[in-house]
């Protein structure tokens, strides 16, 4: 006799329903004893309400190792699916904790991948929420298969479509490379992640270390710059996260994102008379800047306490979403060290995938001196910044505020490596080295000879700063287009974004490659 569509439906709810729940409702409760979310209360905080549609929520595990046959849950510890985020679709994951630890299985990395593939098919984001003991040991080398899948994946949508990790939990072994080939990583303070664990820390070097000691989120937003945000609590991670979407197009064949503001473009920003002193040696916080700059005051900065000497994020200026780079002048003066040149460049990599104009603020008296910084290789990280402005062929404005010495005048955006628009301020020195150290150089072997050489030293100085260290030599030789007035820096900005936008980058001439190498 066959069922009537009502018991065929109470069927199908009945599975629906112990899907729901993953590992069962105890777990569900000792999952939020620890202070975390249930992995749908995170689904329903992230997306726009009842947006959310999930597939793929009946596949299980193939595994009868161990055990596992006697233990199937639907999903395999992942729920995969599509939904919106203001109004925008994006495609989510997220690990159930309270299935097998989260771990990742061979099916349930095989669902990430396929979601990932979706994004990349269809042109939306991909937002990853984390929560894993890492690969499912029961399953052997399948595990560790599907994770290759996941990884392959991320590397695909890569510069295609945005990926965001968020971190609400531990992220343990080799599935922590799945959050470092996405985009951004934002982390939760209760969360970790690393590759080997205190006791195998412990065991291969005798250094007894915590998780929080080991990968905390403290420590990759510090020291090793996994991290790119980090929040209090859940529900401020989900806020960061569809503020950071709201600067992004869905991917990379659309334009950057455009709101219409009420903040006028003509605004005079006259506090940065006493923001940034004339003197070039006392510091400032660049930061103070930018708000000015950005319609509203609103800034979001990435990795704000990795490589402070750099500050890299988003904002907006007359409605068009940029990315904004700048040297911290008062971090190490604005020196650029090796943090700072692969976090420059990397966000310049990745503005200029999807179509961000970069606006940059120079105030730097160049790259860290040192043998430490020699010796761990400040040449081939700083060509990084170097590679990656010339390589970006998004609209590119600079502004040079004060010091721009050497090399890293040239890196930060300059006209050379294909600056759209150049400003300075008259408060701008550009040239090779610092006046103080050309002096010393130029004019050593004469100094000698004289009887008061600090008096000397002092007039040459100032005779090098008159014909070089000022913004009139570079503009006469085309190398700056305007020197502006600080206060209408907005303006300027927000009036050449209104033109550069419609650039098309096109290479003439140039013999046809699969893509450039990118200094390591």
């Amino acid at each position: 006799m066959s069922k009537s569509h009502e018991d065929l439906l109470n069927e199908l709810r009945g599975i629906r329903d112990r899907s729901v729940i993953g590992g069962g409702q105890d777990k569900i409760e000792a999952q939020r004893k620890k202070g975390k979310l249930w992995v749908r209360d995170r689904l329903n905080l992230l997306l726009d309400k009842d947006s959310f549609q999930e597939i793929q929520w009946l596949r299980t595990h193939r595994s009868t190792f161990f055990g596992m046959d006697k233990v199937k849950i639907y999903g395999d510890g992942v729920i995969i699916g599509y939904g919106r985020v203001d109004g925008r679709p994006v495609f989510v994951y997220a690990q159930d904790f309270t299935v097998f630890g989260g771990s990742i299985g061979e099916v349930h990395g095989e669902k990430i991948a396929h979601l990932i593939e979706m994004a990349v098919r269809y042109g939306a984001p991909v937002i990853g929420l984390y929560d894993s003991g890492g690969a499912r040991i029961q399953e052997g080398v399948a595990s560790l298969h599907s994770s290759g899948l996941l990884f392959a994946a991320n590397v695909k949508a890569s510069g295609v479509v945005p990926q965001i990790a968020v971190m609400l939990g531990p992220c343990a072994g080799a599935a922590s490379y799945s959050p470092a080939l996405m985009d951004f990583v934002v982390m939760v303070k209760q969360a970790y992640m690393f590759i080997t664990g205190p006791e195998v820390v412990k065991a291969a070097t005798g250094v007894e270390v915590t998780f929080e000691e080991l990968g905390g989120a403290h420590v990759h937003a510090t020291k090793s710059g996994v991290a790119h945000i980090v929040a209090d609590d859940e529900q401020t991670a989900f806020a960061l996260t569809r503020k950071l979407l709201s600067y992004l197009p869905s991917n990379s064949n659309e334009e950057p994102l455009y709101i219409p503001t009420e903040d006028p473009v003509e605004r005079r920003l006259d506090n940065l008379y006493a923001v940034v002193p004339t003197d070039p040696v006392k510091p400032f916080d660049v930061k103070e800047v930018v708000v000015s700059v950005a319609d509203n005051g609103e800034f979001l900065e990435i990795q704000p306490e990795f490589a402070k000497s750099a500050v890299v994020g988003f904002a907006r200026v007359g409605g068009h979403s940029v990315c904004v780079v700048a040297n911290q002048p008062a971090e190490k003066g604005g020196v650029i060290d090796i943090d700072a040149s692969n976090k420059i460049a990397r966000f310049v990599r990745f503005c200029d995938a999807f179509n961000l104009p970069i606006i940059t603020f120079v105030d730097t008296p160049g790259f860290m001196p040192g043998v430490d910084q020699e010796h761990g290789g400040i040449i081939r990280h700083g060509a990084k910044i170097l590679h990656a402005y010339a390589d970006a062929t998004v609209p590119k404005i600079t502004v040079i505020m004060r010091k721009a010495y050497g090399g890293a005048y040239i890196a930060m955006g300059s006209k050379s490596l294909g600056a759209d628009i150049t400003y300075a301020w008259p408060t701008a020195e550009i040239a090779v080295m610092g006046p103080e150290s050309a002096v010393r150089i130029l004019y050593r072997k004469e100094a000698e000879t004289r009887p008061d050489p600090a008096k000397f030293y002092e007039e040459k100085t100032q005779e090098y700063r008159r014909i070089f260290a000022n913004p009139y030599l570079s503009a006469e030789l085309g190398y700056v287009d305007d020197v502006i007035d600080p206060a209408e820096t907005r303006f300027k900005i927000a009036t050449a974004l209104d033109f550069v936008k419609r650039k098309r980058e096109e290479y003439v001439g140039i013999v046809p490659k699969k893509h450039s190498n990118i200094p390591l």
